[in-house]
């Protein structure tokens, strides 16, 4: 497959009684401290949630990934991706842009490329992933508020959405639509070996490609632990602004101050069912 054969995705903002969240369980199962062994200059690496990280300023965005691709210029291209996914709308705009470029464009998946940062993955001409890695996909999901409208408004315009994401799937892996959209309402998890047998990716990487930077899992634990409690409250129905607000009260009032490391799904549920007490 040619890059510029692949499927654009179109796609404009949703009303503003929705908005996008990282997926709970794929925060959970993402270890941020997974890097790559080597990389060339040529590398642009996908190693945070998708979308600006409200809580540390970091998160891969388009704007980013655009000024990279424009230094490197008229020269082949590779994508670690390690992420947990986010935002759709930024993933869906950095697969564009990947997909614009001339050149081939490689991805590798070193840890986990989940929900939006699937989406990414699938702009590469070559698609690579660890037996260790995994490839989650699944239906682009919002936190809706209003009355039944708003509810009905915001499902309409999830479903073209869900419709290109499966298209990009099912173009990549070869399958009809309906089999893509049947992965995508599952919440569906391939492992490396699956990916592959699925068409979703194309081979493996070399087992000494990805290495897990020690470095890295101390600072990587806070942001990931907000994250999965924003991800959480988010699912209440919480507005964002609202799960901002208590969380920076939590973390003691500013968005960026330090948070005592969960280390478990039961801790933060724990924390998640006491905050609705206070």
């Amino acid at each position: 497959m040619t890059l510029r054969n692949l499927p654009e995705i179109k796609a404009g903002r949703l009303p503003e009684v929705c908005a996008f969240q990282p997926d709970e369980d794929a925060l959970e199962r993402w270890n941020a401290s997974v890097r790559a062994a080597q990389s060339s200059e040529n590398t642009i690496s996908v190693l945070d949630v998708i979308g600006e990280d409200f809580w540390t300023g970091g998160g891969v965005t388009s704007k980013r990934v655009s000024a990279a691709l424009r230094a490197i210029g008229d020269q082949d291209v590779f994508v670690d991706i390690n992420s947990p996914g986010g935002d759709f709308f930024e993933g869906v705009a950095i697969y564009n842009a990947l997909r614009a470029h001339p050149r081939k464009v490689t991805v590798r998946v070193l840890g986990i490329a989940a929900s939006a940062a699937s989406v990414i993955a699938m702009a590469g001409d070559e698609i690579q992933i660890g037996k260790a890695g995994f490839l989650m996909v699944h239906n682009a999901w919002v936190v809706a508020m209003g009355n039944r409208h708003d509810l009905e408004e915001a499902a309409a315009t999830m479903e073209p959405f869900d419709d290109a994401m499966a298209t990009v799937y099912s173009d990549r892996a070869g399958v009809a639509k309906a089999k893509a959209a049947e992965w995508m309402d599952s919440e569906t998890w391939f492992n490396g070996e699956q990916a592959v047998d699925a068409g979703l990716a194309d081979a493996f990487l070399p087992a000494d490609a990805a290495q897990e930077d020690k470095t890295q899992a101390s600072a990587a634990k806070a942001p990931k632990a907000i994250n999965r409690v924003d991800a959480l409250l988010a699912k209440t129905g919480m507005p964002r602004s609202e799960r901002r607000a208590l969380l920076a009260e939590v973390k003691g009032g500013t968005h960026d101050a330090a948070l005592t490391v969960m280390h478990d799904a039961d801790e933060i549920r724990a924390l998640t069912e006491g905050l609705f007490k206070l």
